[in-house]
């Protein structure tokens, strides 16, 4: 043990040594290290809450984008069918207006087609009436020096009704 000695080993030191290492260590384990333990446990706690929310971010992101997606799929289908709605009654309303203006034609034509046959008949008619005076003014002059008055308005007369016959 001399050895111990003369190496500056002391027993006595070394126990109060290894007393004050316990004690400290136990002040270290009961004050410093439960408390430090526990603040990095809430820590890793947080963290792995942390990540946790982030990947159901990502997993919302995920899903929102792919509706957005079908979204914007259906709308384009909608548009799409809108357009081709849109240009078929684009063509029946072209259609209709176009037979409603054939027809409008045709009516008008009728409508001329009968005011000219009204205007050609009333035409007639004063023209017959304009050559049955005619013609009674001419027999009448013709007649003037051959028969009387009374022969010549007879004459006169059935030749009138008889041009007025033959129209």
């Amino acid at each position: 043990m001399d050895f111990l000695k003369t190496l500056g080993f002391d027993p006595v030191m070394l126990g109060a040594q290894i007393i004050n290492f316990l004690i400290i260590f136990f002040l270290l384990k009961r004050f410093l290290y439960k408390p430090v333990m526990d603040m990095v446990k809430k820590r890793e706690d947080v963290i792995k809450e942390g990540l946790k929310q982030a990947e159901e971010s990502r997993l919302t992101l995920e899903k929102t984008i792919e509706k957005e997606k079908k979204i914007l799929s259906n709308a384009q289908d909608e548009a799409k069918k809108i357009i081709e709605d849109t240009k078929t009654q684009a063509l029946e309303i072209s259609k209709e207006i176009e037979q409603n203006t054939k027809k409008q034609t045709e009516k008008m034509i009728m409508e001329a087609k009968t005011q000219i046959e009204q205007e050609a008949k009333n035409l007639e008619r004063k023209l017959t009436e304009n050559v049955s005076i005619l013609a009674g003014n001419m027999i009448s002059k013709t007649l003037e020096g051959m028969f009387g008055e009374k022969e010549q308005k007879q004459i006169v007369e059935k030749a009138i009704k008889d041009i007025k016959k033959i129209n």
